[in-house]
C-alpha cells in the first residue's frame, strides 16, 4: 500500500509538519485534553488489532509460543542480559544494530519519558508507579510481540513460503506484507499507519510538554506560543538529522547522546535514594521532642518564639537568661543532696554544660549548645510564613556525655529545663545500677 507517490524529502517535510502540528494542537490543548485523548485512542486501537490478530490468526499456536516464550525468557534471564556475543562475530552486527541501539534509543529518551511519566503520576503510590510503568508495560511487551512475531513465523513457514523472512530487512515493508495474511488486510493497514501516527505524535507532544516544563520552571501558566516554539525546533531537528543522513543519522545522534545520559542516569538513581529517605523522614517524621511538656500556660509566648529565627545573640541571651538559672539552682539542690555538681560555661562557643564526676562509672553530662541550621529558601521567600533575613538560623540544643543524639530545647522554661535534666540523671541512675551493663558504664569514656 503506497499513500504518497515519493519518500524523498519534500514528502519527508510534508510529514513532520503535518505530525508535529497535530503533537503541537494536542501539547498546548493539556495533558488532560489532546494527550489524555489521543493516549486512550491509541491504547483502544492497539488493543483491538492484537486481539484481532490473535483470534483471526493461528490462535492455539501463539498461546503455546507465548507460554513457551515467557518461560524460556525467564530461564536465560541473565544469560539474555549480559550476553555481548563477544565471542560470537556472525551474531554482532544484529547485537548492535538491536540490542544496543534500543538501548542508546531508551536511555536518549529516559529523560523525556521519565519527566512526563513522573508529571502525571502525582499522587500515586511508588507501588503504583512501578506498576504502571514497568510491570504492565512488560507484560504488554511479552504478549504483542508473541502475537505478532509468532504470527509471523507461522505464516512464514506455513502460507508464505518465506516471503516474508525475506523481507526481514525491511520491517516497514514486512509489517504491511504480514497483514495481507489476515482478513481485512486493507483496513488492518490502515489502522496500523493511524496507531504509528498517533505513537508519533504523542511522542512529540510529551517531548515538547516536557521541554516546555523544564524552560518554564514547571509552571502550569507558561505562554502556548512557548509550546509551539519547542514543536517548531523538534520538527527543524528533525528534518535537518534526516536530511544529514535519514535514519542512520537518527540513530548516530541517538547513540552519541545516549552515553553522557547513561551517566546522568546513575546520578539519578543516586538522587532518587537520597529523596526516598527525605520523603519517609518527612512523612515520619513526629512532634518535636520540645513540645512533649507543653502545656497552655505559657501558649502565646510559645507562639512568638515559634514565629520567630534566633541568631547566636538570641541563643547566648536564652542560655544566659533560662540555662544557666536552671542549672544553678540543680547544682545547688544536688549540692544539698551530697552529689558535687560542676557547671561549664563557655559563652563564646555558645556552649554549656552541667557535669556530675565519677570515679568507677562514666561521668553524667547535660548540655546545652548553640546549632546553626540551614533553612529552605521556599521559607525565607514565602511571605506567608516567619520572616527571615538570611537562610541561616541558630538554635540551641542538647548533647550528652554518652553521644546520644540532642534535640531543640528554645521553647522550654527554665522549670522545664531542670524537669529534663532530671528525667536524663534518673535514666542515668537506673542504667548504671543495672548489673548487664557494667561492660557499658566504665569510667574510660571520662578521659576521652
Amino acid at each position: 500500500m503506497k499513500i504518497l507517490p515519493d519518500t524523498g524529502f519534500v514528502y519527508q517535510i510534508l510529514i513532520v509538519v503535518v505530525l508535529v502540528s497535530i503533537a503541537v494542537f494536542s501539547a498546548t490543548s493539556g495533558v488532560n485534553k489532546g494527550v489524555k485523548i489521543l493516549s486512550n485512542i491509541n491504547v483502544v486501537i492497539v488493543i483491538i488489532l492484537l486481539l484481532f490478530v490473535l483470534f483471526l490468526g493461528p490462535t492455539v499456536y501463539l498461546i503455546g509460543s507465548f507460554t513457551y516464550g515467557l518461560g524460556n525468557y525467564i530461564n536465560n534471564f541473565f544469560d539474555l542480559t549480559f550476553n555481548t556475543h563477544v565471542y560470537e562475530q556472525k551474531t554482532l552486527p544484529w547485537f548492535y544494530n538491536w540490542t544496543i541501539l534500543y538501548w542508546a534509543w531508551w536511555i536518549s529518551w529516559s529523560p523525556f519519558v521519565g519527566l512526563f511519566i513522573a508529571k502525571i503520576s502525582k499522587g500515586r503510590s511508588i507501588r503504583e508507579f512501578i506498576a504502571a510503568v514497568l510491570i504492565i508495560p512488560t507484560l504488554f511487551n511479552f504478549i504483542w510481540m508473541s502475537v505478532f512475531g509468532n504470527s509471523a513465523i507461522w505464516f512464514d513457514f506455513n502460507v508464505a513460503n518465506g516471503a516474508l523472512s525475506a523481507l526481514v530487512y525491511d520491517p516497514d515493508a514486512l509489517m504491511f506484507r504480514f497483514l495481507e495474511y489476515l482478513p481485512l488486510s486493507k483496513v488492518l493497514s490502515f489502522i496500523v499507519l493511524a496507531i504509528i501516527i498517533i505513537f508519533f505524535v504523542t511522542s512529540a507532544d510529551s517531548g515538547m510538554l516536557v521541554m516546555d516544563s523544564i524552560s518554564s520552571k514547571n509552571s502550569s501558566k507558561s505562554p502556548k506560543i512557548q509550546m509551539v516554539f519547542w514543536g517548531i525546533l523538534l520538527a527543524t531537528l528533525a528534518l535537518m538529522l534526516l536530511n544529514a543522513g535519514g535514519l542512520e543519522a537518527l540513530q548516530t545522534m541517538t547513540l552519541i547522546t545516549a552515553l553522557p545520559f547513561a551517566v546522568i542516569m546513575i546520578l539519578f538513581v543516586v538522587s532518587l535514594m537520597k529523596a526516598l529517605v527525605i520523603d519517609y523522614r518527612y512523612y515520619e517524621k513526629g512532634l518535636s521532642v520540645s513540645t512533649v511538656p507543653w502545656s497552655g500556660e505559657f501558649w502565646k509566648e510559645r507562639l512568638k518564639k515559634i514565629v520567630s529565627f534566633k541568631t547566636k545573640e538570641s541563643v547566648k541571651t536564652f542560655m544566659d537568661d533560662q540555662v544557666l538559672p536552671a542549672f544553678t539552682e540543680l547544682k545547688e539542690e544536688f549540692l544539698l543532696n551530697g552529689i558535687a555538681v560542676e557547671i561549664n560555661y563557655l559563652p563564646d562557643d555558645l556552649k554549656i554544660h552541667l557535669e556530675i564526676h565519677h570515679d568507677v562509672v562514666n561521668n553524667f553530662i547535660y548540655g546545652v549548645m548553640g546549632q546553626k541550621r540551614i533553612v529552605s529558601e521556599y521559607m525565607v521567600d514565602d511571605d506567608n510564613l516567619p520572616d527571615l533575613d538570611s537562610n541561616v538560623t541558630y538554635f540551641p540544643k542538647t548533647y550528652f556525655g554518652d553521644s546520644r543524639e540532642g534535640y531543640d530545647v528554645q521553647y522550654f522554661t527554665k522549670n522545664e529545663l531542670i524537669s529534663d535534666v532530671l528525667k536524663h540523671y534518673d535514666r542515668f541512675l537506673k542504667i548504671v545500677a543495672e548489673e548487664s551493663n557494667e561492660m557499658f558504664i566504665s569510667s574510660d569514656n571520662n578521659s576521652l
